[in-house]
């Protein structure tokens, strides 16, 4: 994934992709066993989701 992603349909896809690697790491955590750590690092997954998003937002309105 390290590619720079440019059409709508790339970006879009990459999202996707990251939103479900997302996913199978919630799907994939035992509740006994996550911490603070965990927690921490899934927020970053988020946040660094929530900033491609933002970028990908102003390339769609050009």
């Amino acid at each position: 994934m390290g590619n720079a992603v440019h059409d709508k349909d790339s970006q879009l896809s990459y999202l996707k992709n990251r939103l479900n690697m997302f996913l199978e790491v919630i799907d994939s955590m035992d509740p006994e066993s996550t911490d603070v750590d965990d927690v921490d690092r899934l927020i970053q997954m988020l946040d660094d989701l929530e900033l491609k998003h933002n970028q990908f937002k102003k390339d769609w309105k050009e």
